[in-house]
């Protein structure tokens, strides 16, 4: 199976020590997708723009535990997508993103550049 990560998942990040018995299959980005900054890790919802994403193969094991991680309290929901590599289980944030600043490039890893000019 696959997963898309692009937060703190990505490599060398904050928790991406959880991906350690994963398989990294490339880079791509999802349209159609918004990125929040949650505070030290992020979350995408259905919207008006692109996000930059890595797509990784793993196991049931790993699933299970990212599944533990992200879905315990509701926060995020499975939802499944095709990418280049296959289909690809991609994590959506279920919660209010009002007053959350929206990563405007999409790219948790430019999360400090400035917004731009509408």
């Amino acid at each position: 199976m696959r997963i898309i990560v692009y937060g703190s998942l990505r490599r060398k990040q904050g928790n991406s020590h959880w991906m350690t018995n994963a398989q990294w299959l490339g880079d791509m980005q999802i349209e159609g997708y918004e990125l929040y900054s949650l505070g030290h890790y992020p979350g995408v919802i259905p919207g008006e723009g692109t996000v930059y994403c890595e797509v990784y193969r793993i196991d049931a094991t790993t699933l299970g535990e990212l599944d533990a991680l992200r879905t315990k309290a509701g926060e995020y929901k499975r939802q499944l997508m095709q990418t280049p590599y296959g289909s690809a289980w991609l994590y959506v944030y279920q919660r209010p993103v009002k007053g959350r600043q929206r990563i405007a490039s999409g790219d948790w890893l430019q999360r400090d550049d400035p917004p731009s000019d509408p």
